[in-house]
């Protein structure tokens, strides 16, 4: 089994050698004789190309490529990004977007590994929902299209998928060179879980920006934070009924609920879930202790409303959660956070830079809160981050797989020649 720093492949740190690694069809393909299919000079700086939604589309995949991309590809380095796209959605002027999927495109998959083969790698974001096709399906085809290493990162790995969800992503496991997910637990799931060799698996963190260094405006209450795209499940109606529970707190709390509303619970429940939570507000009587905030903000400003936080809180409801891009960023902040117990809080949490606490518990959310905020123990619960979990350090981690698999290409057709 693979661990944190573990590369596919290595003979030293695994029971599978790279002989052994079942090799993608686009590997297999490769004729005896036949001229290597990625002709880059070793000394040429690599190319990347990724498939993503992408800004200005708002959801946490979009946010998570953006920043890869950015490290990846800094300015004046190749790289390239196929935007996937909701049916009807607005383009975009961004000049690193090469090519648009948009998913009422049944055949979009075909254009998309085009696009992509311009490069010497492709990072394929793997979300269910995103790609055409039934659980996003159509994401198989193109990477059997793909004539360059292929890494999937993966974002979601159910604990009980449905058939079908789970036929989809053993498919694009296979059809992969290399599989990235970013916590033990996806690793741990795809091993009991899923026909996935487990030699094409290694953990790469999810990276943050580097807010620790960011201004820290403390206003005169506690500051409470959640923030992201809202909707239905994000639990924030516990957090609310954590905060009325505080009264008697000698200072009490205010509550920042950042974000706007998901676009997709947007477009069929409207401001339903908002509007619930200002009516519960209002019913407990806090209203004036709890902000919406629906405000766009850059990476400046977020980082700034982070460091104004002394707790974050992540009340989810979702017991399958193995990524957040929101808990990488208040621990890589050094802000405590108050967390359910969904897997990557239980991962990361856990003697770590917070307090977990059962799912719909509010009296434990306003127990550990308060722990928090006046407990000396807990002044400095938030911690110092270490520099791996930044987006340079988890880029740097990419780029080393990425030459590994184009080592093995050149090993690869070297041998067929």
């Amino acid at each position: 089994m693979w661990f944190p720093g573990d590369a596919p492949g290595d003979p030293d740190r695994s029971p599978h050698t790279q002989a052994e690694r079942t090799p993608s069809p686009r590997e297999a393909a490769i004729p005896q004789g036949a001229a290597p299919m990625n002709r880059k000079a070793p000394s040429m700086p690599t190319s990347y190309g990724f498939v993503s939604t992408h800004p200005p589309t708002a959801c946490g995949l979009a946010t998570f490529n953006s920043a890869l991309s950015a490290a990846l590809c800094p300015d004046g380095m190749p790289g390239g990004i196929v935007r996937v796209t909701a049916a009807g959605e607005p383009g975009t002027a961004d000049p690193k977007v090469v090519h648009t999927w948009s998913a009422d495109d049944n055949d979009g998959w075909q254009l998309a590994a085009k696009a992509l083969n311009h490069f010497d790698v492709a990072v394929v974001q793997h979300e269910y929902g995103i790609y055409p096709g039934a659980d996003g399906h159509d994401v198989v085809p193109m990477l059997h299209q793909l004539t360059v290493p292929g890494i999937v990162v993966l974002h979601t790995v159910l604990a009980v998928p449905t058939a079908r969800q789970k036929s989809v992503l053993e498919q694009v496991a296979r059809a992969a060179d290399a599989v990235v997910v970013m916590t033990a637990t996806a690793r741990d799931r795809l091993a009991a879980g899923y026909d996935v060799d487990p030699a094409k698996v290694t953990v790469i963190p999810h990276g943050a920006h580097g807010h620790a260094t960011a201004p820290a405006d403390k206003g005169p209450r506690p500051h409470l934070l959640t923030w992201g795209l809202l909707g239905p499940g994000k639990g924030i109606e516990w957090a609310v009924r954590a905060l009325a529970r505080l009264r008697n707190l000698p200072q009490r709390p205010v509550y920042t609920i950042a974000g706007k509303t998901h676009p997709r619970v947007l477009e069929h429940q409207g401001e339903q879930y908002r509007d619930g939570l200002v009516e519960l507000t209002e019913v407990l009587g806090i209203a004036e202790s709890v902000r919406f905030d629906p405000l766009y903000r850059d990476d400046a400003s977020l980082g700034r409303l982070i460091r104004s936080a002394d707790v974050v809180l992540l009340p989810y409801d979702s017991r399958e959660q193995v990524t957040s891009g929101v808990l990488i960023e208040a621990v890589a902040a050094g802000v405590p956070v108050v967390a359910t117990r969904f897997p990557h809080a239980v991962e990361l949490l856990t003697d770590g830079p917070g307090i977990l606490v059962p799912h719909g518990d509010a009296p434990a959310m306003a127990d550990a809160i308060r722990k928090i905020l006046t407990s000396p123990d807990a002044a400095g619960l938030g911690g110092t981050p270490s520099p791996a979990m930044l987006w340079p350090a988890v880029a740097d981690r990419y780029a080393a797989l990425a030459q590994q698999l184009l080592a093995g290409d050149r090993a690869l057709t070297a041998a067929a020649a």
